[in-house]
């Protein structure tokens, strides 16, 4: 759950969108046919991990803390 709330704020912003696409290769299409799949949420996720102004500002935003966003990514990624 916290990895589709986590797409949602992304997606957001546009600049932020469009460098979660460019970054982990997903198309907008891959994203909303495929949000179900692990490998998918774990690539979100590891997308504000990877950016720690994104990883903070996401975090507040969902009402969780950064360190909650990155055991889901570690959980995921499994």
């Amino acid at each position: 759950m916290l990895a589709l709330e986590a797409l949602g704020w992304a997606l957001t912003d546009e600049r932020r969108a469009e460098r979660l696409l460019s970054l982990t290769g997903l198309t907008p299409e891959r994203l909303r046919h495929g949000i179900d799949d692990t490998a998918v949420q774990a690539a979100v996720l590891e997308f504000l991990s990877s950016h720690e102004p994104d990883l903070i500002a996401g975090a507040e935003a969902l009402g969780t803390s950064p360190e909650a966003l990155i055991a889901a990514h570690r959980e995921l990624a499994r």
